[in-house]
């Protein structure tokens, strides 16, 4: 009976959010292409094609095509949404929390995804771009607001699984770095909205640490074997993927431009609340000192580069530039 009524909960808890998320859909359906828009998804049903979820998880934001016209992720999420719609009317014996958790979890990454590729190619417009950057971080916090009010373990990563995690995290901290890449190239910005800016890197910077860490290097010892040993030493410095070295990369630029535009004063001075679904309030002086986070995390990233990874085109050069600002700083 316990378990009939925690599924019950749930189904009403996650489909609730499923029937908002598919009003959200809404619009951006048409300015996918509207009617055609309900031939593709038809299509992607009756083939059942599907698109690898990782790359909706971990995309780059690097392309210059206009990525975001291709709306494969948005047939994604309405299809996810849908299932998850027919998912939650099923008998609550048979109802698995965490699969509607993660399949809603899933249709968030795909609905935002397309967002975000059309924030990046329209090259974020200055009156609307940071409203809509604030309200799709909010949208990415959504899956684990859903996980804490449903109550069912004290640790997210216990229902969403580590890898929803680093996605949720680095699609975050991904955001705010390309927003913060865009705006630090506008003057105003650098006066201005100094204290706008330094709040965007603080958030981008704690999610992209959070998502470093939610996977613990792997321990090197007599009992653990390696056929590849630069594969060995990539595990035990906490790189499982591309995207965590990217992650330290993005967070030492992060770091290079809050003391390049936004420090003039002693970091003990500035305390930032950066409080949001699955954030944390945190100190600058305690957590995210620029030059200590930003030399720490590029230190790390050269050594990995130019160690395990030296021959497979991670470029250094700009982390190295970067290292020599901190070192040579006065703030």
């Amino acid at each position: 009976m316990a378990a009939v009524k925690e599924g019950s909960s749930v189904a009403r808890l996650v489909g609730g959010r499923g029937d908002r998320a598919l009003v959200r859909l809404l619009p951006l359906r048409e300015a996918a292409g509207g009617d055609d828009f309900d031939g593709r998804k038809n299509a992607y049903i009756k083939t059942g094609k599907e698109v690898n979820k990782s790359a909706a998880c971990k995309y780059l934001y690097t392309s210059p095509k206009k990525i975001w016209k291709f709306n494969v992720f948005l047939v994604q999420a309405a299809t996810s949404l849908e299932k998850l719609k027919v998912l939650c009317k099923e008998d609550e014996e048979n109802m698995n929390p965490s699969v509607l958790i993660k399949l809603y979890t899933q249709a968030i990454l795909d609905m935002t995804y397309f967002e975000e590729n059309k924030l990046v190619d329209e090259d974020f417009p200055e009156d609307t771009s940071l409203q809509k950057v604030k309200e799709l971080i909010t949208v990415l916090s959504e899956p684990e607001v859903v996980v804490k009010e449903s109550n069912l373990h004290p640790k997210h990563s216990d229902i969403l699984g580590t890898e929803l995690l680093e996605c949720l995290y680095w699609r975050r901290g991904a955001l705010l770095y390309m927003y913060c890449h865009t705006v630090t190239a506008r003057e105003e910005w650098q006066s201005a909205k100094r204290d706008v800016l330094k709040k965007c890197l603080i958030d981008g910077i704690s999610y992209l640490l959070k998502m470093l860490n939610f996977r613990c290097p792997l321990q090197l010892n007599e009992d653990v074997s390696f056929q590849d040993i630069d594969t060995a030493k990539l595990l035990s410095a906490g790189v499982f993927s591309d995207t965590h070295l990217l992650a330290m990369m993005y967070s030492g630029e992060m770091c290079y431009w809050g003391l390049k535009y936004c420090v003039n004063e002693e970091p003990e001075n500035c305390d930032i609340d950066t409080n949001g679904p699955g954030t944390s309030r945190i100190s600058l002086k305690e957590s995210l000192d620029f030059r200590e986070i930003g030399e720490k995390i590029l230190r790390k990233y050269i050594s990995i580069c130019e160690g395990p990874l030296k021959g497979q085109s991670w470029n250094t050069t700009n982390a190295k530039k970067i290292l020599d600002f901190f070192q040579h700083c006065h703030h």
